[in-house]
Formats: C-alpha cells, structure tokens, sequence
C-alpha cells in the first residue's frame, strides 16, 4: 500500500508505481489517484519477503528524492 501525504508530487508516485511494481502510465495514474483520494492504495499482492524487499526499496527511493513517501505492507 502506498499512503497519501501533503508534500510527494503525484508524478514522483507514478513513477514508483511504474518502476517497483511494473505499473503502465494508465494504472500507475488510477492507483495515484486513488492514493490522493482516499488516502491510501494496493501497489500489488505479493508473497511476504517480496512485498517486503519493495516496502524497503519505496522507501529508499523516496528518501534519495526527499520525499517523505511511505510504502507498507497489509495482509491480503
């Protein structure tokens, strides 16, 4: 899940949807979307130790680019 907050820009979501969870520019948009509009979105389901490795990666990525992005996990 990615949660909404005030400050990423709605590009920068898109591109991580794009580049960690192999999202096309029409899905990454409607997640992003979703994420502004009620606060939070399913970036995909994966097996534990694999949403976990992309949880990890999101956040990284983000706090490289100065974002305050967060990524976790929920079970399905």
């Amino acid at each position: 899940m990615i949660l909404n907050d005030d400050y990423t820009p709605m590009e920068f979501v898109v591109t991580v949807l794009q580049q960690f969870f192999s999202k096309d520019a029409d899905q990454a948009f409607q997640i992003m979307w979703k994420v502004h509009i009620e606060g939070k979105g399913v970036c995909g389901v994966y097996p534990r130790d694999i949403a976990a490795t992309k949880v990890d990666q999101v956040i990284e990525f983000s706090r490289q680019h100065q974002h305050p992005l967060q990524c976790v996990m929920e079970e399905a």
